[in-house]
């Protein structure tokens, strides 16, 4: 079953690239809000699965749609994008049962791998953003394959192709395109073998 998803931001562009991102990777993008106020009226009558909020909206802002969806007990996991490095931040998630903070600039790269982590109950903080507030060198530290980077070396290894393993997993090739530029860099591999 499609997960219901929902997504608030003012920026006439973003959400526009969000959704289609999203709906190639067969999740049913069901509203959008243009800002805060709107989403949390669209979020307390629908409750979706996931809702990505926008950190800076008009009137409301992700933070507070988030604690308010926290107050009344809503279901629905909230995932914050933002363009913004504030380290206060790194301590709300917790405190407002917020699900996953992504950098819109990584939001490529990095959501799918924050679905799914926040599908099995996981926080995700990108950890692009937690190194450069933090000082520390997650650079430095081997990176291990995701899950879903792990199936693909499983594909690869099988002799798929990209389109092959996009077809099998039914999302677009540029996305297996991207997780296999992020396998080579992981374990560190010569660019041939992409």
């Amino acid at each position: 079953m499609r997960q219901k998803v929902f997504i608030a931001d003012d920026h006439p562009l973003f959400p526009k690239g969000l959704k289609g991102f999203l709906e190639e990777n067969n999740f049913d993008v069901i509203g959008e809000a243009p800002n805060g106020d709107l989403a949390l009226k669209f979020i307390q009558e629908i409750e979706p699965n996931l809702a990505f909020l926008d950190l800076d909206m008009p009137g409301m802002s992700g933070l507070e749609v988030a604690k308010m969806c926290y107050e009344s007990e809503i279901q629905t996991k909230i995932i914050l994008l933002t363009f913004h490095k504030k380290s206060y931040i790194y301590h709300k998630p917790k405190s407002l049962n917020i699900s996953g903070y992504v950098h819109k600039a990584f939001a490529v790269e990095e959501l799918l791998d924050c679905i799914e982590m926040v599908s099995k109950k996981g926080t995700y903080l990108s950890t692009r953003i937690l190194s450069e507030k933090t000082g520390l060198k997650f650079a430095e530290k081997p990176l291990k394959p995701t899950p879903s980077e792990i199936k693909i070396i499983r594909f690869i290894a099988d002799g798929l192709t990209t389109k092959e393993i996009a077809n099998t997993l039914f999302v677009a090739e540029r996305t297996i395109d991207k997780h296999r530029s992020n396998i080579v860099k992981k374990l560190d591999l010569d660019k041939k073998h992409n």
